[in-house]
């Protein structure tokens, strides 16, 4: 696999914050950010189901490999240089359920999530809020939720 496209929701603000996010990051492969159900990705990838991209963020390999849900933050995390560690951890299955907390975490989004996250079919409150956008070695106050 030589590059990615990302496929993401331009109207979600998590979606789009988090492509800004990935689009900073010093990747290991080309990783291209498209819109979901824009004219592009209809000729791109004419058979692939538009209305589901929508939904959740879709990731496309250039080999023709697509991953949705956890597997495609998995993915987004892989291209990158400074996370490609993390995301070979999340892969596991023990460990897939965390993926999209990891990725908005990574990027300093989490509070994006509205004080709750995603698994599966249920959604979890999260006891404390907070970014943390740096590597710090010393513990740290969460950043202002807002």
């Amino acid at each position: 696999m030589q590059q990615l496209t990302v496929l993401y929701d331009a109207q979600c603000p998590l979606c789009s914050r988090f492509r800004d996010w990935l689009e900073a990051q010093a990747l290991l492969l080309p990783v291209h950010l498209v819109p979901a159900c824009s004219a592009q990705v209809h000729d791109l990838f004419p058979t692939l189901d538009h209305a589901r991209t929508l939904e959740e963020i879709t990731v496309v390999g250039d080999d023709g490999a697509v991953w949705t849900q956890e597997h495609a933050w998995v993915m987004c995390l892989w291209a990158t240089r400074a996370h490609r560690g993390l995301a070979e951890q999340l892969a596991r299955p023990q460990w897939l359920p965390l993926a999209r907390g990891a990725a908005t975490s990574a990027a300093g989004l989490r509070h994006l999530l509205h004080g709750a996250a995603r698994t599966g079919a249920r959604t979890v409150a999260c006891p404390r809020g907070g970014d943390y956008p740096d590597h710090r070695v010393a513990p740290a106050s969460p950043l202002p939720q807002g």
